[in-house]
């Protein structure tokens, strides 16, 4: 009976993990919504018009580029720690989510 008990309980804390990395990953939590103003290119700083962005700055330190050396967009930090991605017209093409 103990050793039931012991592994329900190791079966449950790792079912709880697995759910808590899916979540903090997902789309539909907040912190990497879409819908989040900190994530939005209507945001300044994660506007293409703004010039720390822009793909005529050539001293800009955010360009993400393609496996050829072209620029395909710009990448921002969200306050919650995400990174977006945009590509130079500032549509958020994905992110990756906060490691906190």
């Amino acid at each position: 009976m103990k050793t039931i008990i012991i592994a329900l309980q190791l079966f449950c804390s790792a079912t709880v993990f697995a759910q808590t990395a899916n979540w903090n990953d997902s789309p539909a939590n907040w912190n990497n919504s879409i819908s989040n103003w900190d994530n939005s290119s209507a945001n300044w700083s994660n506007s293409p018009s703004n010039w720390d962005n822009s793909a005529s700055n050539w001293n800009a330190t955010n360009g993400v580029y393609d496996n050829r050396g072209n620029r395909i967009g710009y990448e921002t930090q969200a306050p919650s720690g995400v990174t977006n991605i945009y590509d130079n017209n500032g549509n958020r093409i994905g992110y990756s989510p906060s490691k906190r």
